[in-house]
């Protein structure tokens, strides 16, 4: 029998696995699989459909900060200080970038950015952290060289893993039902097993089937191109289908994130991932919540000006974002954000991209 189907399968009952449980304040909650479940999850178990939004749920707040500056590094500094999210002292921790391929932000995540987020982490007294990613258009091994992965690895005491190296036992594979995937999906287990998972992301478009790629759309990194000895194509799967969007927004039930880092220093407004139309958008963002941030900047996308997939209709009806709120992941309104800066110029940009979050 071969691995692919002796594999071990969980369920996504609007969900999420071990890592990085966050503050009522600062996010909307979601189950852990054993508690939507009603029980330890168990092999072979199917993906049950996702439970329906609450009238307790839609009055949660999740706070999302945004820093007006030119500058990654205070910017980030600051992000973290107004945020200052809980749930990652004490805890091991998975730094979740975005290195698509190796090219400059807002490619791919900037390193000083990077360095500066590890410092303020261990600083608060994170336990031991490890970062890794699969790249979708490079190499994730050169990509990572080429962005400083490993010499910044070596230099704070991180753990560096090349996704795409891992062995069969490294991946965790989800159902398919109740989601639009045809065969599920496989996961990175050191994401899952990570005590708190930070997510460190970029400002831009998707010229390709995603039309951006922000929060939601960088776990597709998280998930497997390919299997040791499963010989299925997972993501050519999601680039051919007509649900891709959907999709991405099905893989970010397996884990919640304890923080979200997003540099919006630059942005790509049109094109993407790997390069397009680059302006000055000069903010950093911050949250929990992945629906909240996400929401956000596309609002900052729309103030710039950007594509007619990321600007026409409703901010809520775009299909990442739609299918996240029906999953649970996060805010399912405008009105449950709250916007958090820290000067008059911040609060100038926020109030112009409240107008755009419709």
């Amino acid at each position: 029998m071969s691995p692919y189907n002796r594999r071990q399968v969980l369920k996504l009952a609007g969900l999420a696995t071990g890592a990085a449980a966050l503050p009522m304040a600062c996010r909307r909650r979601v189950p852990r699989l054993d508690e939507a479940a009603g029980q330890k999850a168990e092999p072979e178990a199917a993906i049950a459909s996702p439970e329906p939004t609450t009238e307790a749920a839609l009055t949660d707040i999740s706070r999302v900060v945004l820093i007006k500056t030119d500058d990654r590094v205070a910017g980030t500094q600051q992000a973290l200080d107004l945020l200052q999210p809980d749930g990652i002292a004490g805890q091991t921790v998975f730094l979740k970038p975005n290195y698509n391929t190796g090219d400059p932000a807002p490619a791919a995540t900037d390193t000083a950015l990077l360095e500066t987020l590890v410092k303020e982490l261990q600083a608060a007294g994170a336990g031991a952290m490890t970062i890794g990613d699969r790249s979708g258009m490079a190499d994730t091994r050169a990509a990572m060289t080429q962005k400083g992965v490993f010499e910044l690895s070596d230099r704070y005491g991180l753990n560096a893993i090349v996704f795409d190296e891992m062995d069969t036992d490294q991946w965790q594979y989800f159902d398919a039902e109740g989601t639009h995937w045809q065969q599920g999906f496989a996961f990175a287990r050191p994401i899952l097993d990570a005590g708190a998972v930070v997510n460190t992301c970029c400002l831009k478009t998707h010229r390709y089937g995603g039309h951006f790629t922000l929060s939601l759309k960088n776990t597709v990194g998280a998930v497997a191109k390919y299997v040791p000895g499963d010989p299925y194509n997972y993501m050519s799967e999601l680039h051919s289908s007509a649900h891709q969007r959907r999709m991405i927004a099905e893989i970010n039930a397996a884990y919640q994130p304890a923080l979200i880092l997003m540099d919006g220093v630059e942005a790509f407004v049109k094109g993407g991932p790997a390069s397009g139309d680059k302006v000055p958008a000069n903010v950093i963002l911050a949250g929990t919540d992945r629906i909240a941030v996400d929401t956000v900047a596309i609002g900052i996308l729309r103030s710039l000006g950007t594509t007619s997939e990321v600007s026409q209709g409703s901010v809520w009806d775009l299909e990442q974002v739609q299918r996240a709120v029906e999953l649970g992941l996060g805010v399912a309104s405008s009105e449950q954000i709250e916007v958090v800066t820290n000067d008059t110029a911040s609060q100038k940009m926020a109030d112009e991209v409240r107008s755009h979050m419709v």
